[in-house]
């Protein structure tokens, strides 16, 4: 196989499509339910923090630097982990990381209702970041699997470059960029259903996902690219 031409399972586009819904039910979830927030980046939270610290309020300073801490932690675990984990040649740490995603979503979806929100928050901080910083590229074009600013503005900057050239590249890359902003807000109108009917336990759907994705990774790991466990995805 070359690997200038071929891609991993973890690279393709059905992968990031999926875990792209997750994340727009994430944000749903947090946001109807859980505190009024949004927990898949960062930049409001820093924002806030830069405020809280202009107008003299250290304490409210401090309590959003446990967001953003928790944040800063899952890209840096996740990092040390998926260079450590490779060695064992079991399955690779993106697989890992989706299974460790799942049994956390299935957690969470236990807490009763009166349960603190900042557990919840807090908890998918983390992992989002670790999926951020785990997932960066599909198909060799870096996308993220968390929130979409980035893919508006390839959308319209992918659009311009096409009506003027009408090249391939741009064109695929409007499609990517364009896909992923519809499955995000897939994510969310799905799970905003899913609460009405299922309360608090509507995040158990972004688990039935996670759960779908990991048996896939599973089963290339040890069936369909056992041999390729030592190649890296690319952006990596």
């Amino acid at each position: 196989m070359n690997e200038k031409e071929t891609y991993l399972e973890c690279e393709k586009p059905w992968l990031y499509w999926l875990l792209i819904v997750v994340a727009g039910w994430f944000g749903a979830y947090t946001f109807l339910l859980r505190g009024g927030v949004f927990c898949n980046a960062q930049t409001a939270n820093v924002v806030l923090f830069a405020i809280a610290l202009g107008s003299g309020d250290l304490k409210k300073a401090l309590y959003l630097l446990v967001p953003i801490g928790a944040y800063f932690f899952g890209a840096f675990l996740s990092e040390l982990l998926g260079k450590s984990v490779k060695k064992l040649r079991l399955l690779r740490w993106d697989t890992i990381l989706i299974g460790f995603e799942a049994a956390v979503v299935i957690a969470l979806g236990f807490l009763p209702e009166n349960a603190p929100d900042q557990i919840c928050q807090i908890v998918l901080n983390f992992i989002c970041s670790m999926q951020f910083n785990t997932f960066r590229q599909v198909k060799g074009i870096p996308a993220a699997t968390t929130f979409v600013t980035n893919h508006i503005r390839q959308v319209g900057a992918n659009a311009a470059k096409f009506l003027r050239h009408r090249d391939r590249d741009s064109g695929s890359r409007l499609k990517l960029h364009g896909t992923m902003i519809f499955c995000f807000a897939l994510g969310t109108v799905l799970c905003t259903l899913c609460i009405k009917f299922a309360a608090y336990r509507a995040i158990w759907g972004a688990a039935v996902l996670l759960i779908f994705i990991f048996l896939r990774l599973c089963y290339a790991d040890r069936v369909t690219e056992k041999e390729l466990l030592d190649r890296v995805p690319h952006g990596h």
